[in-house]
């Protein structure tokens, strides 16, 4: 037997007893006439004490160990002269009678024990299971597993099926690229990792299982973004008979029994609700941070009263002109003002104008455009008090609302306004069914081709798509989207109508989508459902922004694995097993 506890288990109640160890050297501390040793493992660390008085055998052992080897020991636990609060076995400590080396270890490439040393992530990655014997790594993939037996539990609970969906599947490429499989057997033909499974969670509605859940890996094969892996893992859930409220409610239930048990947070329920367009006009993205005010306003109405040419010019040419309070701002520099211009320049904002209030007076470069009575009018609109800033953008409307939503990040980031441990949730709906792809001058759906229409907005479905909004919404946490769903379509002739108007043709509908529009022809319940971001959630559970810190064998921002070296080439026996010949081949640096 290699151990009787784990290295978190002892305390004071087990003085006097015999017990046996096991687990990696984290520390070695050789005093001359005691070697003392901090012996680790997930659960927890124990000092151990080598005595020669005790046993001279084992305290010469002891001499040669290195930090990271594995040992086993037998001994007797005692009470520690100097209690260390800072470990749960800080109370005792061991006595070693016997040790037993179980495997030696090479030099690491990093510290192990000195997990608050900053290490490179490169070199972390490329020997990921040493970075994951340290403690900051180890509790976030804990904290990912608590929140993993959560969801099953509370799904199960709800009557909800967890439901295994294939992994081999039909290409549909509509949303991003896939990651294509080639079929050994059938020459030519290919598999599809699933982006989601989307169309199968909605065929086990068709089949009577009216409520699904499933934590499933997907794939997509996107371009490199920071907060991206080429497969993640979603929490999936579908629901039949049931409409919008009452998943919006299961959600937040579940969300607030993930945060109890994950961090002992209770999170306030029901979270806050705002539409597509009003979480554009107020923040100008649809993924707001609302932990900090900042609000956007429109003052179109007050800038066509200047003179300020700039401005007139915009509003001619249907720009629209927005502004932010600064609460506090007017300690800001010039030197910091021309930055803030600096920032917002790559997205397409030339400029920006800046107004300060100090003793009841407004002053800036542009107020001699207003007349008393309009600036009077922008102080009661914007709540303009004595040390506030007002910084002004003028633009067409995407580029303002991209621009003054990172500029009011960057000034939330600069000025500490963000507080830790605060979780703003925030669902977000009404969305646009479709937007217009501009490169291929035709619709795409903004979410994906199976989300209903509102079902007040039918009537100008035909006429004027542009104008349709969707049944779907967004759950959007501290600024990031981690859940996003819809009520599904579950009439075949609106399911072809909505794959018509995306320019899709009788061939290619049937070619891509026959089966399941088959499916709908045979009694289709109404139905909805939502997935969440896994990974996400527990970046935010960790207070991290690195999604490789939640995933304990992540890729690179290209998608490489550092670890194993993939991917690679395969030799040509391989490929010719399946009848395949490249065209080029690009040999990857390791």
């Amino acid at each position: 037997m290699f151990r009787t506890h784990t290295l978190g288990d002892l305390n004071k109640t087990d003085v006097g007893k015999k017990v046996t160890l096991s687990g990696w050297i984290n520390k070695r501390r050789d005093l001359g006439s005691m070697i003392f040793i901090d012996l680790r493992d997930r659960y927890g660390k124990t000092q151990l004490v080598l005595d020669p008085e005790v046993s001279s055998i084992a305290y010469e052992k002891a001499k040669d160990f290195k930090n990271e080897w594995v040992i086993s020991i037998t001994g007797e636990v005692v009470l520690r002269e100097k209690v260390n609060p800072n470990i749960k076995t800080g109370e005792i400590e061991v006595v070693v009678e016997d040790t037993q080396v179980l495997s030696k270890a090479k030099t690491t490439p990093f510290s192990i024990f000195d997990d608050k040393t900053q290490t490179n992530e490169e070199l972390r990655l490329k020997y990921r299971y040493l970075d994951i014997r340290r403690e900051p790594l180890l509790e976030k993939l804990k904290i990912r597993h608590l929140a993993m037996q959560e969801t099953r539990n509370f799904f199960s609970e709800n009557g909800f099926l967890e439901v295994t969906t294939p992994s081999l599947c039909k290409s549909t490429p509509e949303g991003a690229r896939d990651y294509l499989v080639p079929s050994r057997l059938f020459a030519g033909n290919f598999y599809a990792l699933p982006q989601s499974p989307q169309i199968f969670k909605q065929l086990l509605m068709v089949g009577s299982i009216d409520k699904y859940f499933q934590i499933v890996t997907c794939f997509r094969d996107e371009d490199p973004r920071a907060d991206r892996q080429p497969e993640f893992t979603q929490i999936d859930v579908e629901m039949s008979f049931d409409g919008k409220e009452k998943l919006f409610s299961l959600v937040e239930e579940h969300l607030k029994r993930v945060f109890r048990k994950c961090k002992n947070i209770d999170i306030k329920i029901p979270f806050k609700r705002m539409s597509h367009f009003e979480s554009l006009e107020k923040y100008g993205t649809d993924k707001p941070d609302l932990r900090f005010e900042m609000e956007f306003h429109r003052i179109d109405d007050i800038a066509k009263k200047s003179t300020f040419a700039i401005f007139l010019d915009v509003l001619k040419t249907n720009g629209c002109i927005k502004a932010i309070n600064v609460k506090g701002g007017v300690d800001l520099s010039r030197k910091k003002l021309d930055n803030f211009t600096a920032f917002v320049n790559p997205f397409g904002l030339k400029g920006l104008a800046f107004i300060k209030k100090t003793d009841n007076t407004l002053s800036s470069n542009i107020t001699k455009f207003f007349k008393e009575d309009v600036l009077k009018e922008l102080e009661n609109k914007l709540d303009i008090q004595n040390g506030d800033l007002i910084i002004i953008a003028a633009e067409k409307e995407g580029i303002v609302n991209q621009a003054l939503d990172h500029l009011r990040r960057k000034i939330a980031s600069d000025r500490n306004l963000i507080k830790e441990n605060v979780f703003k949730f925030l669902w977000v709906d009404d969305f646009p069914l479709f937007e217009f792809d501009e490169e291929n001058n035709r619709l795409k759906a903004m979410h994906h081709p199976f989300t209903a229409p509102c079902t007040k907005d039918l009537d100008v479905l035909e006429k004027e798509p542009l104008k349709v909004r969707a049944d779907a919404y967004d759950l959007v946490l501290n600024g990031y989207e981690i859940a996003g769903g819809s009520q599904r379509i579950y009439d075949s002739s609106l399911q072809a109508q909505i794959f018509k108007l995306l320019n899709l043709s009788d061939v290619e509908i049937r070619q891509k989508f026959g089966f399941f529009i088959d499916a709908l022809k045979y009694g289709t319940p109404p139905h909805g459902g939502i997935a969440y971001g896994f990974d996400r959630l527990i970046m935010m559970l960790t207070n991290t922004d690195n999604i490789r810190d939640v995933i304990a064998f992540p890729k690179t921002l290209k998608g490489l694995d550092l670890m194993s070296e993939a991917p690679c080439e395969v030799s040509e026996d391989q490929l010719n097993d399946l009848n395949i010949k490249t065209k080029d081949f690009h040999p990857i640096t390791w």
